[in-house]
């Protein structure tokens, strides 16, 4: 897998950017697409985070088979 699509299997969020790199498409259409719903996000504080699992599933990626630790 190249490294471009491994962060879908490292991370629980991506940043838009990185999202927009992983589709293959511009920052501005990537943010667009985000205000219009098209890529699943996430608004924390004022930071737009996207979650890995839908971007997983809209490019049929599998996701490794091994838990994730969240810290407290």
């Amino acid at each position: 897998m190249p490294d471009d699509l491994s962060v879908l299997t490292d991370r629980l969020t991506v940043d838009v950017v990185t999202a927009a790199r992983v589709l293959g498409i511009g920052r501005n259409a990537a943010y667009e697409a985000v205000k219009v719903g098209e890529i699943p996000s996430l608004k924390i504080g004022g930071r737009i985070v996207v979650p890995t699992a839908p971007l997983r599933k809209m490019l049929g990626i599998e996701p490794k088979n091994e838990t994730v630790a969240v810290g407290r």
